[in-house]
């Protein structure tokens, strides 16, 4: 989370993962592809904020590229693509032997050495069509990538070089993430439909932190909501101390308060949501400068800290969304969801 009106840069990407966060014995598990429904107080549901989660088709592709990077692609594979246009990809590439959830030195030389592999190819394209230079079959297999994406290679190619961003795969991570969920979608759903928002916000976890309890980012933010000090003062009252903030039940209700919060300042989802990485003053800037549409926002805002992370993290939560909401359709081995706590457990933390 990061409420930039507080001055809080927390970044979507620097989780660390503890070595310990993935050892549940299987024998705290069901072996059932979807959680149990959740039940409803005798069919009553609060009224919820309006709007939904829709799903504009300009970030149709974005959407497409983190469900694939989240259970298509493996920790072993590096996709290298336009960090603008998430359907033009130019390589997937298989790291060679054991892929930890940390890559090496040398791994991390590998993807370096390709990055700058595909900056050299872009920048010498783009020379030859501007000069219009006699193309290698090289070439020509790019300008196809990006003319099957629907782009026009001449105004694409300019600048493409710059903008080449590896990303690894995280399957392995995402699936072990839903067998956690498994254990605290019930009660973090009746936290959000007892705040009256909507209930699928329990699948923000997804992408902050995988469901890892002892995650922690360069920022300071800790635990399953990724939530700061500052925030934890602001949004979890009377649980200000470190420790609260990995506690999973009190930390859900600190994301209702924010979100709740969020919305009432930005008025719609897509922004809200985003606002849990950018913040909210920084949000409410991008409104301010390109307006209140979402598309333009994502395609025109150019504002401070406003890069790949923010853009996409919408896209992200609509993906994980998608593949949480069917996931024998993406990991048809079945998931082993972990049981889910019993109430006793969270009315405990409250």
């Amino acid at each position: 989370m990061n409420l930039s009106y507080l001055r809080l840069p927390l970044l979507l990407s620097m989780v660390v993962l503890t070595s310990g966060c993935n050892t549940t014995a299987k024998t705290d598990r069901i072996a059932v592809v979807k959680p149990p429904p959740v039940p409803v107080n005798n069919g009553y549901r609060p009224t919820t904020y309006s709007g939904g989660f829709p799903k504009p088709a300009a970030i149709d592709p974005a959407v497409e590229f983190w469900r694939k990077i989240y259970a298509v692609w493996h920790r072993s594979e590096v996709v290298f693509h336009d960090d603008r246009n998430l359907d033009v990809i130019y390589e997937v590439m298989t790291l060679p032997g054991y892929v930890a959830d940390s890559l090496t030195a040398q791994q991390k030389d590998m993807v370096s050495q390709r990055r700058e592999f595909w900056k050299g190819q872009l920048s010498s394209l783009e020379n030859k069509v501007r000069y219009g230079a006699a193309l290698s079959p090289a070439d020509k297999h790019i300008l196809a990538k990006i003319e099957a994406a629907g782009k026009a290679p001449q105004h694409f190619i300019n600048g493409a070089s710059e903008r080449v961003r590896p990303q690894r795969g995280t399957r392995e991570r995402f699936k072990r993430g839903l067998e956690i969920s498994g254990r605290y979608d019930l009660q973090f759903r009746k936290i959000f439909r007892d705040a009256g928002l909507p209930e699928d916000l329990a699948y923000l976890p997804h992408v902050e932190s995988s469901f890892q309890v002892n995650a922690k980012s360069t920022a300071g933010a800790v635990g399953l909501w990724q939530f700061t000090k500052v925030a934890a003062q602001t949004f979890m009252p009377g649980h200000e101390s470190v420790e609260h903030r990995s506690d999973p039940y009190i930390a859900a209700n600190g994301a209702a308060r924010y979100l709740s919060y969020a919305y009432s300042k930005l008025g719609d989802w897509p922004s809200a949501i985003t606002s849990y990485n950018h913040g909210i003053g920084g949000m409410k800037r991008a409104q301010n400068n390109v307006g209140k549409d979402f598309n333009r926002i994502v395609d025109q805002y150019d504002g401070p800290a406003f890069g790949f992370a923010s853009r996409n993290y919408y896209a992200q939560f609509l993906a994980a969304r998608d593949i949480a909401m069917n996931p024998e359709h993406y990991f048809k081995e079945g998931i082993y969801y972990e049981q889910p706590e019993a109430p006793a457990q969270y009315l405990a933390a409250q």
